[in-house]
């Protein structure tokens, strides 16, 4: 007769499955493992789009990467490229939202990948989570910062890019513990301006084309050819982090089965969409030929270089307001995403349980947003204090590096994806359960290697800087000491391992048809007063 240990050396998952589903059978009457729960049926299609939109920040987007990439590639694909990204992202995002379908939890990557490749590569993941999606919203307080410096000073007063960026997180730590809703309506109502102006702006440059007629050479497809794209896709990239972060807010939408679907799709098509509509009114109102050179010497303010001879003044203001709005809808948008995960992660033991509860009445997740509000306020006021570049060593460093972070886990859960539906087919089709992801992930494979090769160059360091690889080092590192955590949770805490990744409910994914079901009361009887006969049919559970 096999015994518990013995069932637990020869199938550690089947034996994590049984560990759970008696955990949460004897703790029915008390409090759960993973009782804690954010505030549910909240969101919408309309306000998780708002969310995932605002993390990608078109406006900050085509002001500032679209310049920058015209200007340091000197290639006019610009809006191809992103066409071509908003594509893989897109066959990304099929097996993405198909997972999230079977998996509802707020720890997004780090559920998927646990389900998918196991818990233990799934808290390495979360772990990597933790420090891309922090880094990326602590470094948006530098440009918010110096942009909104820069708009005092245009109407006569004065401010440090420090007291800016104070403000703006004092509000984002407000904001943070309110409902998500609110958040939500926020976010809706800066991006609907946002997108209104972008859109205002691309047609007054398409409608003045540099060279007397509309011109669609930056459309031209043999462009894509050229050797400059590779390293062109690694910086638009960037222009999309955030739109993953959807599935983030999962427990806290209504249907979150369809809305997140939905939702992540419309993110990575709207983004795209604007984000390659502009760079080509762009090099329309500056010329094929010149787009280069403008872009070189006007940077971030070519945009409004190019408008602002057949526009009000007004609208150039508004631009402006609305382009720090931007940067502080992605502030918090980034902000949600990463105290949920750190709730995630605290609901199911793997930090401390304080990080797992939420706020009584709002449901915000109230530690993992009060954690992050202290780890920004102390970046800030260190760079402060020490006079450290905000432009180029807050934001642009750090959120270069956190989209390093976002695209190593886009890239795990696409294996975690291929992985997950091999062993459960739950009723996907093949494109959505194999064919997508294995294409996303051979794309994705190309992608992450050569901003690995090159991200030295991505931070304009020299060809001798420990900033080549550090960073890259540096996530390694975060990776292995999550993977450790969890071989350590699996020898001490096996209640605590057995939960990792398995959300509010402790659900395994598990076709519970297979199970043999009792065929009369008596014998329903005897497995109840026998479980663990009962619990030996389970099949394997990851």
């Amino acid at each position: 007769m096999t015994g518990r240990h013995q069932r637990r050396r020869n199938n550690p998952d089947q034996w994590a499955g049984t560990m759970l589903m008696e955990l949460q059978r004897t703790n029915r009457n008390g409090p759960d493992i993973v009782s804690q729960s954010l505030a549910s049926n909240r969101l919408g299609v309309s306000s998780v789009v708002f969310f995932g939109v605002a993390g990608a920040a078109p406006l900050t987007v085509i002001i500032g990467a679209i310049s920058t990439i015209y200007a340091v590639v000197g290639n006019t694909a610009v809006p191809l490229v992103y066409l071509v990204v908003a594509g893989i992202l897109s066959i990304f995002t099929v097996g993405f939202v198909a997972m999230s379908r079977h998996i509802v939890n707020s720890g997004a990557f780090y559920a998927y990948i646990s389900h998918g490749l196991g818990r233990e590569l799934g808290v390495a993941a979360a772990f990597v989570a933790l420090a891309a999606y922090s880094l990326m919203q602590i470094g948006l307080f530098g440009l918010f910062g110096v942009v909104a410096s820069g708009i005092l000073e245009a109407i006569g007063l004065t401010a440090s890019w420090l007291a800016c960026a104070l403000v703006a997180w004092a509000l984002i730590a407000v904001l943070g513990m309110l409902w998500v809703d609110l958040s939500g309506k926020v976010l809706g109502i800066l991006l609907i301006a946002e997108i209104a102006v972008v859109l205002i702006y691309d047609l007054v440059m398409a409608g003045n084309p540099a060279e007397g007629s509309v011109s669609f050479a930056a459309l031209a497809p043999q462009q894509l050819l050229t050797p400059e794209v590779v390293a062109m896709m690694v910086l638009a990239i960037g222009g999309f982090t955030g739109f993953e972060a959807t599935v983030v807010l999962s427990e806290e939408a209504k249907d979150p089965k369809r809305t997140i679907a939905r939702a992540t799709h419309l993110c990575v098509i709207l983004a795209g969409i604007l984000c390659a509509l502009s760079a080509w009114a762009m090099s329309v109102a500056a010329g094929p030929t010149q787009i280069v050179a403008s872009a070189r010497t006007e940077q971030t303010d070519l945009v409004f270089t190019l408008v602002a001879p057949h526009v009000p003044d007004t609208l150039i203001t508004i631009g402006y307001l609305l382009f720090m709005t931007s940067i502080f809808a992605a502030l918090l948008a980034f902000h949600a995403a990463v105290s949920r995960y750190q709730f995630a992660l605290g609901r199911e033991r793997v930090l401390p349980s304080r990080w797992g509860t939420a706020h009584p009445r709002t449901g915000a997740p109230v530690v993992g947003s009060i954690t992050q509000s202290i780890l920004a306020l102390g970046v800030l006021l260190t760079y402060g204090m020490l006079g450290i570049d905000p432009l180029v060593h807050l934001f642009a460093w750090l959120t270069v590096v956190g989209g390093l972070g976002v695209l190593i886990l886009m890239w795990s859960a696409s294996a975690a994806v291929i992985a997950f539906f091999v062993q459960h087919s739950r009723g996907e089709n093949v494109w959505r359960g194999r064919v997508a992801p294995i294409i996303a992930f051979f794309l994705l494979s190309i992608i992450l290697l050569a901003t690995v090769i090159g991200f030295g160059d991505l931070l304009q360091v020299g060809s001798d800087s420990v900033f080549h690889w550090v960073f890259t080092v540096g996530y390694l590192i975060c990776a292995a000491i999550g993977f450790c955590w969890a071989l350590i949770v699996k020898r001490t805490r096996p209640d605590v391992y057995a939960g990792i990744g398995r959300g509010a409910d402790g659900r395994n994914v598990v076709d519970y048809a297979e199970l043999a079901r009792p065929h009369s009361h008596a014998h329903a009887q005897t497995n109840a007063q026998h479980p663990h006969e009962y619990r030996d049919q389970l099949p394997s559970i990851k």
